[in-house]
């Protein structure tokens, strides 16, 4: 199969696409002939050398992925299982998706979520997972509540705007253009903060008569970690999925005791095949239809075929783009 390979760890120019030898599906795994997969920023730290794939996972980057389902592994029955050969899916990954071909888990497979076509659908499972899991089934965000979501224009962000809004609550987020601030208000933010210009603490507290944010999903870690807590309301849940401002931070227990809040620090890919199985499959149940209804939909920046693998990671890395980057194959 063709994949993309890292040559030790480092810049995106130590990736190259070459033949390694073709999966077997094992026990409870379905193989996958993969049409496209998308650039995620755990990508990149995997590529530094910074977030290795857990026990038993494909080194290959690649946490999600769209396909035809080539063969059934054993215990994965054609008479006993949704999945057939032939069908048309998509994926939640713990590594491989940078390949002509992976295997899955089968609880980890799910089907194309409305009329959203076959590439395009690389780009929905890993942010859709990561969203659902983290916002609305750890959170637990209502309608009428609010949400913010810092960097919004991004993959994460896109998908989180619009579940939320879909769902009732209201939203603010951040961004760093006044173009990606546009975007992020054209897809569903009430309130949109330049994190150049503003203190998004304070614009919290105004936008909410200073009540602050029910629900905080946070990609910055360490250094925004306290201006989230004095952004949040009472009995709010700060939910941190990333440390792209560092690991370490100082967090004002006094703070968080008085409004009574809660900091949650997850991450997806290490969960077991049967807590993915778990998230996949309320994914299906509830997100899904607002995709296929529309009031989702994929952001994706550009598509490039997987032989460019450089170029994706350079511009994922500079920040430029909105919503995912899609490889083909």
């Amino acid at each position: 199969m063709r994949a993309v390979v890292a040559d030790g760890a480092g810049g995106p120019e130590i990736l190259s696409v070459q033949e390694l030898p073709d999966p077997e599906p094992g026990p409870g795994e379905v193989l996958l002939d993969v049409a496209a997969t998308a650039v995620n920023r755990a990508d990149l730290l995997q590529r530094r050398g910074h977030y290795p794939p857990p026990p038993g996972a494909s080194e290959v980057i690649g946490l999600e992925c769209s396909g035809t389902v080539a063969a059934l592994g054993e215990g994965v029955s054609e008479g006993d299982a949704p999945w057939a050969v032939g069908d048309e899916v998509c994926a939640l990954l713990a590594g491989g998706g940078y390949a002509s071909k992976v295997v899955v888990p089968a609880g980890q497979v799910m089907p194309l979520p409305g009329d959203v076509d076959l590439v395009t659908a690389a780009a929905v499972p890993e942010v859709t997972c990561t969203v659902w899991s983290n916002v609305f089934m750890l959170a637990g965000l209502e309608r009428g509540q609010t949400l913010l979501v810092h960097g919004g224009a991004g993959g994460i962000g896109t998908v989180a705007i619009q579940l939320a809004a879909a769902r009732g609550a209201r939203v603010i987020t951040t961004g760093g253009t006044p173009e990606k601030l546009d975007f992020c208000r054209s897809i569903g933010a009430d309130v949109a903060i330049d994190y150049h210009e503003e203190d998004f603490v304070e614009v919290v507290k105004e936008a909410t008569d200073g009540g602050g944010a029910d629900v905080i999903l946070d990609v910055m870690g360490a250094s925004y970690l306290g201006r989230n807590v004095s952004a949040l309301a009472t009995e709010g849940t700060l939910v941190v999925i990333g440390m792209q401002g560092g690991s370490t931070g100082e967090l004002d227990l006094g703070k968080l005791l008085v409004k009574r809040g809660t900091v949650a620090a997850t991450s997806l890919r290490g969960r077991t095949p049967a807590a993915k199985a778990d998230i996949c499959a309320s994914v299906v149940r509830e997100a899904w239809p607002l995709i296929a209804d529309g009031s989702v939909r994929p952001v994706i920046e550009g598509q490039m075929p997987l032989e460019d693998v450089v170029r994706a990671h350079e511009l994922m890395e500079s920040g430029s783009h909105t919503g995912k980057i899609v490889l083909t194959l």
